[in-house]
């Protein structure tokens, strides 16, 4: 089963436009794959979209922070709240419909209240020069654990929304 058999696309790209929306977060709806299934994009700072043209900063920070949150979400079979290694705040919703699981939904690119971006770390992972990297993060917007919980109660309660409706037209 994937996510286009349960809601097209669109949706899909609603609920991303919805997430960030409410949140600033760079939202996602990924795969099993960990691929987006969506073209929606909107930036939650300046760093993200650097790092993830950078071939090392895919591969090093990105995508193992998606693996490594999608993986536990699904260990949990709940929301992970967590930072990426540039130390970026980083929600994971799964998507499971009965026990199959079919992707996740979340957010990345702020700061936790109480955090910082891991420059000197990034510079080391991409090669991204650490003065570029401390100038393109002086502005990235910060969000309390408290905004992170609420946050991952709202996808997860559209998330659950989805599924039922689905279930619900299958029976």
């Amino acid at each position: 089963m994937k996510l286009t058999d349960i809601l097209p696309v669109e949706r899909w790209a609603e609920l991303e436009e919805d997430i960030y929306n409410r949140s600033g977060l760079d939202a996602y709806v990924y795969d099993t794959d960990g691929m987006s299934i969506t073209e929606f994009k909107r930036w939650a700072n300046r760093l993200c979209p650097i790092i993830k043209a950078n071939n090392k900063g895919l591969a090093f920070i990105c995508a193992l922070a998606n693996q490594t949150m999608a993986n536990e979400a699904i260990k949990k079979k709940g929301p992970v709240i967590g930072e990426c290694d540039a130390g970026l705040l980083k929600v994971a919703v799964p998507i499971f419909v009965g026990d199959e699981f079919i992707g996740v939904a979340g957010g990345c690119g702020l700061i936790f209240h109480d955090s910082e971006v891991e420059s000197f770390l990034v510079h080391k992972l991409t090669d991204i020069d650490e003065e570029e990297i401390e100038r393109l993060s002086d502005d990235i917007g910060k969000m309390t654990t408290d905004e992170a919980e609420g946050l991952v109660e709202y996808v997860q309660g559209h998330v659950d929304r989805i599924v039922s409706d689905f279930e619900k037209r299958g029976k």
